[in-house]
């Protein structure tokens, strides 16, 4: 039945600052109205809707404004160079400095490479790639450079 998931929802205090930042992204407009703008992730298959609210103001929380986005695991290796050449400084994400990022998430069976930044309402951004999936391993988490120097190899295997 569940194919995968359509949309996502943010809140932005400045809808036409917002609309600039996500074409940084290279996102596509897909739709607009004075208060409200979805972006194309994935054309016809999933999208970012951004409205304007003062619910903006709204404490982060992991549970709210957090959007993750999927890239291909030989486009994280570049991710962090691709946000900063944009101009979007990457966040400290459990106790990972930028400068240790990206980092490999221990979701045990699975393994992510992660990397963390905020859009200008300070919602909480992330692109993420499976590196390993149902693949037992315990370990702690660590920096992606440290994972492939660990598995001796720049594009892990393991993907199902």
């Amino acid at each position: 039945m569940i194919k995968g998931l359509y949309e996502a929802h943010l809140p932005v205090s400045c809808l036409k600052q917002s609309i600039e930042f996500y074409k940084k992204l290279e996102l596509e407009l897909a739709y607009q109205t004075d208060k409200l703008a979805f972006f194309w992730i994935k054309k016809g298959q999933s999208w970012l809707g951004l409205w304007e609210t003062e619910k903006a103001a709204t404490p982060y929380h992991p549970s709210l404004r957090h959007v993750a986005f999927q890239i291909d695991r030989k486009d994280m290796e570049n991710i962090k160079e691709w946000l900063e050449q944009k101009g979007i400084p990457i966040q400290s994400a459990f106790t990972f400095p930028p400068e240790k990022q990206p980092l490999v998430l221990p979701n045990n069976p699975n393994a992510h490479a992660a990397i963390y930044f905020q859009d200008p309402d300070g919602n909480s951004l992330e692109c993420i790639a499976p590196l390993r999936l149902d693949f037992e391993e315990t370990f702690d988490m660590m920096s992606l450079e440290e994972w492939n120097k660990r598995n001796n190899e720049g594009v892990t295997r393991g993907i199902k």
